[in-house]
């Protein structure tokens, strides 16, 4: 086992048993309390807040990359090449404003607060990097397997799943690991409008001025965001060593 690998494990580790035990964890914090303030949130589950925090990111990232990926491999096919740029403008609707802008406008379009608006958030969001990604994996495979395909005598459809997709799927990868990470960072502005995510953690901190919460908020999105970015960037180099793209 690397070092590298030895110190994300252990860093899952420490972050499982603190969102089980989190008094186990009142000492360290305390340091970053003042005037008797608690040193551990209280005011809900810190398991639940991540579980539901994680569960919003997963929906919004898996519903992006439908979409994205269906958006990219439209424009890919010689019938629906004239309409990528609409396809880039769609992509690009979430990216065109900053995310408390999207979780704005998605408040009113919704007519309610929660969940609802901030999954639409971070939807319209992670649609761009997952779209480029897949038209960029789809638009540059190699010319000697395409052409092999044809020369089976494929069709269109045979030749997308058994050849192009699988091809493409390392860098289709990439965009969706951008996209989660970032979803993850942007989920937690989603507490602004009621949704139930570890921004309600770091807000009851910056309300309270009791930076120990706000570090609690903050440090289960960041070791979040590190282990889930190096486990798809981990998924990513197996699918490129399987389809010969790289060498171990």
């Amino acid at each position: 086992m690397s070092v590298g690998t030895a110190i994300r494990l252990l860093a899952l580790i420490v972050l499982v048993v603190f969102l089980l035990r989190p008094e186990l964890f009142s000492g360290a914090f305390a340091l970053f309390t003042k005037n008797g303030q608690p040193a551990i949130y209280s005011q809900g589950s810190l398991l639940d807040i991540t579980l539901n925090h994680l569960a919003i990111v997963l929906g919004a990232t898996m519903a992006a990359t439908v979409v994205a990926a269906g958006l990219a491999i439209l424009v890919t096919r010689p019938f629906g090449a004239e309409f990528l740029p609409l396809c880039r403008s769609v992509a690009n609707l979430g990216q065109t404003f900053p995310p408390v802008a999207v979780l704005a406008l998605a408040v009113p379009a919704l007519n309610s607060f929660g969940t609802a608006p901030t999954l639409l958030a971070l939807f319209l969001y992670g649609l761009l990097p997952i779209f480029e990604n897949t038209l960029t994996g789809l638009s540059n495979l190699p010319a000697a397997v395409t052409d092999a395909a044809n020369g089976m005598g494929m069709t269109g459809w045979q030749r997308l799943v058994q050849i192009e997709l699988p091809l493409a799927l390392p860098v289709i990868l990439a965009g969706v690991r951008l996209s989660t990470v970032i979803a993850l960072s942007t989920a937690t502005i989603g507490s602004t409008v009621a949704a139930r995510t570890l921004g309600e953690v770091i807000i009851a901190g910056l309300l309270s001025g009791n930076t120990a919460f706000v570090l609690q908020g903050g440090l289960v999105v960041a070791v979040l965001a590190v282990l889930i970015h190096d486990g798809l960037a981990a998924i990513e180099r197996v699918l490129l060593v399987r389809t010969g793209q790289l060498r171990r």
